[in-house]
């Protein structure tokens, strides 16, 4: 939800599954990610944040911890798309 939401302000459309945006896309090799990319973990992929450079990311890990920052080495990493 977060990366759908968080796109869906600047208007673009992303489905709601991590899976579905991670073929809605162009994919990006991890030495060339941006700020604003999406970035997928673990296989098959079930969790999706948005880079925010700096090897950071934001993501959502459940409804409890709400939004946080982490480092892009700190869960699986299987691989990135530029939605925009």
């Amino acid at each position: 939800g977060l990366t759908m939401r968080a796109y869906g302000s600047v208007g673009i459309s992303l489905p709601h599954s991590s899976r579905a945006q991670f073929n809605d896309g162009r994919h990006i090799p991890r030495s060339q990610l941006q700020p604003g990319d999406l970035v997928f973990f673990y296989s098959p992929i079930h969790h999706v944040g948005i880079y925010i450079g700096g090897g950071m990311i934001v993501h959502a890990a459940n409804p409890s911890d709400g939004v946080l920052t982490a480092s892009l080495s700190s869960m699986p990493f299987s691989g990135a798309v530029r939605p925009y």
